[in-house]
């Protein structure tokens, strides 16, 4: 028998990841795989990128399937799909997100299609696919139980970002978190992961005086690297088996400053 970190290959356990076309759901992807897990790669319209990303993940067993989060018939069928061809799901990284900036102040600015899609994307989402992934999730045989691992932000402690429905989504995320992990308990823990800005692919496209900014306002003097993003979802996961309904920052200290 053949053993991929520590797994026996043909049962090495599945996580699903939504929105892993992006910056960080794809490096949440890649070290997941690392890891020795099956990774369902999650995208809303993106099928080629995120078919060229499973191609890419070590150790193979991996696929791409469409997880438009807002499409609950959907998502029923992603469920459906994972259980027939791996008979489970061990892990949920509710990943997909939207948001656009929109400065605090300016009321009007903050439309009611961009207010309905941030709370259908980044709240009723991750709702949504637990939802649809709870009978998988709940026969896990995952040391700890199953993990359903909610990317937040610290935007919903400090009510600072892009806009400011975007911080009430990532605070209703962590609420959301703690419901869950209370109602899904001890079958399925739940935990939020919240970084601080993280220093993708689309963060480094913008203004560097800004950027610079941010990383100063940081106790450790820098950006989060997607990986260490990844890295905590992945320590969520395998090694804080007694972890559950709480917020998990990765953020540089940045509250303290």
């Amino acid at each position: 028998m053949t053993f991929v970190a520590g797994f026996p290959h043909s049962e090495r356990p599945v996580a699903v990841v939504t929105g892993a076309t992006g910056g960080l759901g794809a490096q949440i992807c890649r070290t997941l795989a690392d890891a020795g897990y099956r990774v369902v790669a999650g995208y809303r319209s993106s099928a080629e990128t995120a078919l060229a990303l499973v191609e890419g993940l070590p150790h193979g067993g991996h696929c791409a399937l469409a997880a438009p989060v807002t499409d609950s018939a959907a998502l029923a069928r992603l469920a459906a799909d994972v259980g027939a061809r791996y008979g489970r799901c061990d892990v949920l990284v509710n990943c997909a997100g939207t948001t656009r900036f929109v400065a605090h102040e300016d009321l009007d600015g903050l439309d009611d299609a961009l207010i309905d899609d941030v709370l259908a994307t980044n709240v009723r989402g991750p709702f949504a696919m637990v939802r649809a992934l709870r009978p998988l999730l709940a026969k896990s045989t995952l040391a700890g139980g199953a993990a359903v691992i909610n990317i937040s932000s610290i935007a919903a402690q400090t009510a600072m970002g892009s806009n400011v429905i975007y911080c009430a989504s990532k605070a209703a995320l962590d609420n959301l978190t703690k419901s869950l992990a209370r109602a899904l308990s001890p079958e399925i823990r739940v935990v939020s992961v919240s970084p601080g800005l993280v220093d993708t692919e689309f963060v480094k496209s913008m203004d560097a005086a800004w950027r610079d900014e941010q990383a100063s306002r940081t106790p450790l003097g820098r950006l989060a690297q997607p990986d260490e993003i990844a890295h905590a979802v992945l320590a969520a996961v395998r090694d804080l088996r007694f972890t559950t309904g709480c917020v998990l920052p990765v953020d540089g200290g940045r509250p303290l400053k």
